[in-house]
């Protein structure tokens, strides 16, 4: 065999498209990657990074199979694909120069499917079309998204915790995001204000009614918007029980490990209520004529 022949089978071959798109990540996002493993994801509000991270390889190598198989000459989604490649590569280059991870990571949302789309078409990129949104939930919130969100969603909390326990008998007072339990002085910190428990807790009910593969839009839509207020439900709990078990034992106790494993365990309990909101809304919206079949 000639080694034009060879170069020919090469090209030809379904692999090596997306060995280039992996070259991208080395080449380009390894580096970012590192920076987020040493100054974003040590940091308490951000532990699911590294998990989102794996997901989306897994979810990736999952698709492989259909992704190599789907090939088609697709004109018009190649000149897309390039446009899409060269913006996201400068994206890039200005969040790499600046130190901004909004936009280096952002910038994967272009690079990837412009990638795919530039060298393959369409069909490959709807076979892998999730685990690159998926990676959206990679990108730290911005600074004013975080206190713009934080205090608001702060003060919530502590005012539903408050007309909770007070209304079962407990003394409490409230002084801005200061719950006054007895003799103890409660801080509603940001970590408490729910905030990161939303964003995870959507983007793991994205992930879920994807492996669901539900086809009606608007019933995904719907479901993933409950996670919202079931994060704040979850939260809420999560403060009334530190309060409760301060109250109880002690400032001691309620600051030790009750408070992690507190956090844990309620956002456990937020997921599973997410699963059974689709167990109960499922019959419901079959009735109301929602097409849930299953995607292929």
């Amino acid at each position: 065999m000639t080694a034009s022949m060879e170069q020919r089978r090469w090209l030809d071959s379904p692999s090596w498209p997306y060995l280039l798109v992996f070259l991208c990540v080395a080449v380009l996002y390894v580096p970012v990657y590192i920076g987020l493993a040493q100054d974003v994801w040590p940091i308490e509000d951000d532990f699911h990074g590294p998990i989102i991270l794996a997901v989306c390889l897994w979810l990736a190598w999952q698709r492989w199979r259909d992704f190599a198989t789907a090939l088609a000459d697709d004109a018009a989604g190649r000149v897309i694909g390039w446009v899409a490649l060269a913006v996201g590569l400068m994206l890039y280059a200005l969040g790499r120069s600046q130190d901004i991870y909004m936009l280096s990571l952002g910038s994967q949302l272009l690079v990837f499917p412009g990638a795919i789309l530039a060298i393959r078409g369409w069909p490959s990129l709807r076979t892998v079309w999730f685990p690159i949104f998926f990676l959206l939930f990679l990108i730290p919130l911005p600074d004013f998204v975080i206190s713009g969100l934080t205090g608001p969603l702060k003060q919530l909390v502590s005012v539903i915790a408050e007309n909770l326990l007070y209304a079962v008998g407990y003394p409490i007072a409230r002084s801005g995001v200061i719950l006054s339990v007895g003799p103890y002085e409660l801080l509603v910190a940001d970590a408490c204000s729910g905030l990161n428990s939303i964003f995870t807790l959507v983007a793991l009910t994205a992930l879920y009614l994807y492996l669901m593969r539900y086809r009606s839009l608007s019933y995904n839509l719907m479901l993933l918007a409950c996670a919202v207020p079931i994060a704040i439900a979850a939260n809420v709990v999560r403060v009334v029980v530190l309060v409760l078990v301060t109250y109880h034992f002690g400032d001691e106790a309620g600051q030790g490990f009750v408070h992690s494993f507190a956090g844990l365990l309620l956002f456990a309990v937020a997921l599973s209520l997410v699963m059974a909101l689709d167990g109960v809304l499922m019959p419901v919206a079959r009735r109301l004529g929602f097409n849930l079949g299953h995607r292929a």
